[in-house]
């Protein structure tokens, strides 16, 4: 087989490939609202926002740093996992805690090393602390600490890839879920419309029936009924133009499909990380950026989480071997997994 024809065969699998990864995102995505697949040429209208979905998603996930191994020896070498835990039994202990990460190993009890994606609360204090300046030792000097709490395990795979695929998926779920609040939020608005148009004609027919009763008799009073009449006027008709946008109720499938595809299109809004830097010492005190004492310079991923309101929680791909965790049985916490 020559150059050209090894070349053509192998875009050929690429595009077969992605065309793969393009119509099973389709089908997570259809699951979240089956309804969708009676929208005009769903899958085709679909299929670009899909491919710009995980165009995006994949180069997010690429450019998170590659899994550390989480263990006591790392925790004493690594200095992101001294960061996270506050003492090196901590580390199999905390991981131990999680529900998820437990159901996984059992299912998977041929692994000798697990990967995950270990999230994180990163909360930063100001504390009045002590600090050396050459000689001399000062009290009540203003500092910042990086603290981090309420460690979970959600996401497992038996390799890296298998991990990054795996959050792909996972992202993909969420621009899905992130479509579906979108079509809501149309749906309660024009609810709402609807509403205030039928409170709005109510109060016009009101005000119309009381003009032309009283209307020889107030004299200037008419004048001022015809002002306020002419305002709810205005309200109607710009009420009327907002349901209008919303399009007719027989085509809220094809707007939901409208809906859905923005988001995909442009997941940025939606989805993305953060990069926050830190000078750090051992006991996670921010360091200015001039101190000549011992620290390292670390920078932690932030994730916006789409909770109300939306949270930004620090994460980390970890890799472990599962024989280290300790026993269900010993963990205190182990009824209030995570």
């Amino acid at each position: 087989m020559g150059i050209l024809s090894r070349l053509l065969h192998r875009d050929h699998a690429e595009n077969a490939q992605v065309a793969h990864r393009i119509d099973d995102a389709i089908e997570r995505i259809i699951k979240l609202n089956p309804q969708l697949r009676l929208a005009r040429r769903y899958h085709t209208r679909l299929e670009p926002a899909i491919a710009a979905s995980l165009k995006y998603i994949g180069d997010l996930v690429d450019s998170v740093s590659a899994p550390r191994d989480a263990n006591a020896a790392a925790w004493s070498v690594d200095p992101y996992i001294h960061a996270f835990f506050t003492a090196p039994d901590d580390v199999a202990q905390t991981l131990s805690r999680s529900t998820d990460l437990r159901e996984y190993v059992e299912q998977n009890a041929d692994l000798r090393e697990v990967y995950a994606v270990l999230g994180m609360a990163m909360t930063e204090r100001r504390v009045l602390g002590t600090a050396l300046e050459g000689d001399a030792v000062h009290r009540d000097v203003v500092q910042t600490t990086v603290n981090f709490s309420d460690h979970r395990v959600r996401i497992c795979g038996r390799t890296e890839a298998d991990l990054r695929q795996e959050i792909v998926l996972r992202l993909i779920d969420q621009l899905g879920l992130d479509g579906l609040a979108k079509i809501e939020a149309d749906n309660l608005r024009r609810d709402l419309l609807e509403q205030e148009r039928a409170l709005l004609k109510t109060r016009l027919q009101l005000l119309e029936r009381k003009g032309i009763g009283i209307r020889s008799v107030l004299g200037s009073g008419a004048v001022a009924s015809s002002g306020e009449l002419g305002r709810l006027q205005t309200q109607i008709e710009e009420n009327e133009r907002n349901l209008n946008g919303l399009g007719i109720r027989t085509e809220a499938l094809e707007r939901q499909l409208d809906h859905l595809c923005e988001v995909l299109t442009d997941p940025s809004p939606y989805i993305y990380i953060e990069s926050k830097r830190f000078r750090l010492d051992r006991m996670n005190i921010v360091l200015p950026e001039n101190s000549e004492l011992p620290g390292d310079d670390i920078t932690f991923h932030i994730a916006r989480i789409p909770t109300t309101p939306p949270q930004m929680r620090a994460f980390t791909l970890v890799r472990f071997a599962p024989n280290e965790l300790p026993p269900a049985a010993s963990l205190l916490a182990s009824n209030n997994g995570f």
